[in-house]
């Protein structure tokens, strides 16, 4: 598509692809809910909360310690475009990956406007090395650390599969055991042409360096993709030609779509420990 000379028809299609707010009726509704269960949940986990990684406000996360050492590490990371959300809406998801006996960490990082896609790609990462240098002390092994994420998570997970870690950042090159991105944006060109743009401020040169579906993954693990069956074409499209992106490289990688699930539907089948998607994970993650 012609972005810079777009119809106003086409920029009102892209948008609808691209916007999941404008297709699913109550989102603040469902998100309401899913804060309401993930409190409960937190009352019933022990957890460590918004222990800081970093230096501003947001650069915080929350830990949930395994019940036995050597435990597997599950790192969710929220979505909301990159402009909103928090860590708080998704506690639900790590309750069952808890329950089966590992340890789990969910990050929070700084929105836009007041900083840039870049930027947060760059505090995930921040995150994820304090969990490797730091999750033995609540029974999770460094060595076993499964990294997943929602929306602009899904897309944060992938930077993270991009992110050569030992090269970089002088950590083992396997940092990333396993991979599960969730409705995932892997081209994040579109974006920028979109609605969104008034606060990602995503020039096309960050577009290029933050888009995972052409970057090299200095990854090597599985890989599962999940969709939802009734997220836009551009959703699947782009979850599909990471998955199949992954598998061409020789991981072991999987496609999934969870028929008639809006994007916003997806995780709450995390929470539900008897849900294809959260066995899924589990199996990925060694756990029963």
């Amino acid at each position: 598509m012609d972005y810079e000379n777009m119809t106003e028809a086409e920029r009102h299609e892209l948008n609808l692809e691209l916007l999941p707010r404008l297709t699913v009726p109550d989102v603040d509704g469902h998100l309401a809910k899913g804060a309401e269960r993930s409190a409960a949940a937190r009352e019933r986990l022990a957890c460590h909360l918004d222990v800081p990684y970093g230096d501003t406000p947001r650069q915080i996360l929350d830990v949930y310690p395994a019940a036995a050492p050597g435990a597997p590490v599950f790192f969710f990371i929220h979505g909301g475009y990159w402009r909103a959300l928090e860590k708080s809406v998704y506690s639900e998801v790590v309750e069952p990956v808890v329950a089966a006996g590992a340890a789990a960490v969910t990050p929070e990082y700084e929105l836009c406007p007041d900083v840039t896609v870049p930027d947060i790609v760059e505090q995930v990462r921040r995150a994820l090395i304090w969990t490797f240098d730091n999750i033995a002390d609540f029974n999770g092994d460094p060595g076993r650390i499964h990294v997943a994420g929602h929306s602009a998570g899904g897309h944060l997970t992938g930077m993270m599969m991009a992110t050569d870690w030992s090269a970089d950042h002088g950590l083992p090159a396997d940092l990333i055991r396993g991979a599960i991105p969730l409705s995932g944006l892997f081209d994040i060109e579109p974006h920028r042409h979109s609605d969104l743009q008034k606060d990602i401020r995503l020039t096309a040169e960050g577009a290029a360096a933050c888009s995972p579906q052409y970057l090299p993954l200095h990854f090597n693990g599985p890989v599962l993709c999940a969709v939802g069956g009734a997220e836009s074409e551009t959703f699947r499209r782009q979850s599909k030609d990471f998955a199949e992106k992954c598998g061409d490289l020789g991981h072991e990688s999987e496609y999934v779509e969870l028929d008639g699930d809006n994007h916003f539907d997806v995780t709450d089948r995390l929470a539900d420990p008897g849900h294809p998607l959260t066995r899924a994970i589990l199996a990925q993650m060694g756990l029963g």
